[in-house]
């Protein structure tokens, strides 16, 4: 039976999101990632005033930009002191996650509304099973895709009156060719791509497009003198394996030729739910302690109402730092039982804290539990082994944390 498999990306998510709120931005260079800081000011008149890159000094990143910003050459992940150089005038805004969240969940409902079978790739990207809904599976005459075209705008159209965003969207035969398609026709495209379109739509494509393609493999591969995805499907197989083994080699040669049998997974565990946050300017554990101290508490009781929220205790803590010589150090914590209280994930990350040299100035600091359960699940353990996992001093709201430097 033939598949109809779509990938549904939302179009510059966080900064279409931004301009809902900020409508008077629209058509204006407008880049997000910055902090509390930039955070626009009503001005007497009803005007705002916004913060522009020109005036950053940090070490933020880029989250996401408008296509306007982007056509400056400012693309997410960049430094924004390197952004403010080559926009200085871009308006910066803060991110807000828990309003990013909150329209993924919308533009989510309205899309399982139409097509319940999708698997959940992020906060702003999904992947839709169509092959059984009506208008799909019983289309037939001169335009079989043409009931395919049809639920996909419906889709589109439910979006946006859902959330007043857009969204690309590209049905293909399969998830790998579908998350290629998604990108073709941006913003607001709706793509539809068949085996027949590969050579004209596909193979001209940049080899590093694949997703599964990372910046180590496409270096090879512009090494040996494959730059496209065509080149790589003319390649032979038995050569693509001799140069990248044998799994990765053969995966190299169905991909370029469109091929992918992956299935639309509609749920999965995640595995750890994390919080992090990069400092505005590199914090000493000792000259910083206060400071350090509190972000370190905030990340704690955010990522328990994480667990809270969607239902989940973990038994593993872990914390992540990042030095200012952009060295990153992990370290790991497993309690005796699962837990989503602050103040014991505050008190396991403690420990792991001590576990990690603190002489060097920090730029990032993290907090992720692990392990993950469902409340009232059966104990992996043997019996007993989570009768009471936590600690009196744990339990005990009275009892202050002890916590090496901050």
């Amino acid at each position: 039976m033939r598949r109809y498999i779509a990938h549904l990306d939302m179009d510059a998510f966080y900064a279409s999101v931004e301009l809902l709120r900020y409508p008077d931005l629209r058509g204006r260079p407008v880049v997000i990632g910055g902090g509390r800081r930039h955070q626009p000011v009503q001005r007497e008149d009803g005007t705002r005033s916004y913060a522009q890159l020109r005036s950053y000094v940090g070490r933020g990143v880029i989250t996401t930009a408008t296509y306007e910003a982007r056509a400056l050459g400012v693309h997410s992940g960049m430094g924004l002191m390197k952004a403010a150089a080559l926009a200085p005038e871009a308006v910066l805004l803060p991110v807000d996650f828990d309003e990013y969240r909150r329209y993924s969940r919308l533009f989510k409902a309205a899309v399982t509304a139409i097509a319940p079978h999708m698997e959940d790739r992020g906060i702003d990207e999904i992947y839709l099973d169509l092959g059984e809904l009506p208008g799909v599976r019983d289309a037939v005459g001169d335009d079989p895709l043409g009931g395919v075209r049809a639920v996909a705008q419906s889709i589109k159209d439910a979006v946006r009156a859902a959330t007043g965003l857009s969204c690309s969207i590209a049905v293909t035969p399969n998830k790998l060719l579908s998350k290629l398609g998604s990108d073709l026709d941006k913003p607001d495209g709706l793509t539809l791509v068949t085996e027949a379109d590969i050579p004209t739509r596909i193979w001209p494509l940049p080899a590093k497009r694949i997703n599964g393609i990372g910046p180590k493999a496409n270096e090879k591969l512009a090494a040996l003198g494959i730059h496209t995805i065509g080149e790589l499907a003319a390649a032979d197989p038995q050569w693509l394996i001799g140069h990248f083994g044998a799994s990765y080699g053969a995966w190299l040669h169905e991909a370029a030729h469109g091929r992918d049998d992956r299935a639309v997974v509609t749920y999965s565990e995640p595995k750890s739910l994390s919080r992090e946050t990069t400092f505005d300017r590199d914090l000493h554990a000792r000259q910083d302690r206060e400071q350090l101290g509190a972000i370190f508490t905030r990340l704690c009781e955010q990522v328990a109402d994480d667990l809270v929220r969607k239902g989940y205790v973990g038994k593993t803590i872990g914390l992540k730092l990042r030095y200012d010589n952009f060295k990153t150090v992990t370290r790991d914590l497993t309690l005796p039982g699962p837990t989503q209280d602050p103040r014991v994930i505050r008190q396991a990350a403690g420990q792991c804290l001590k576990r990690v040299p603190l002489e060097r100035r920090l730029r990032l600091l993290g907090v992720r539990v692990g392990s993950l359960s469902r409340p009232g699940a059966a104990p992996e353990g043997p019996p007993g082994d989570a009768e009471d996992s936590t600690s009196a001093d744990a339990r005990d709201p009275s009892v202050a944390y002890t916590l090496p430097l901050f």
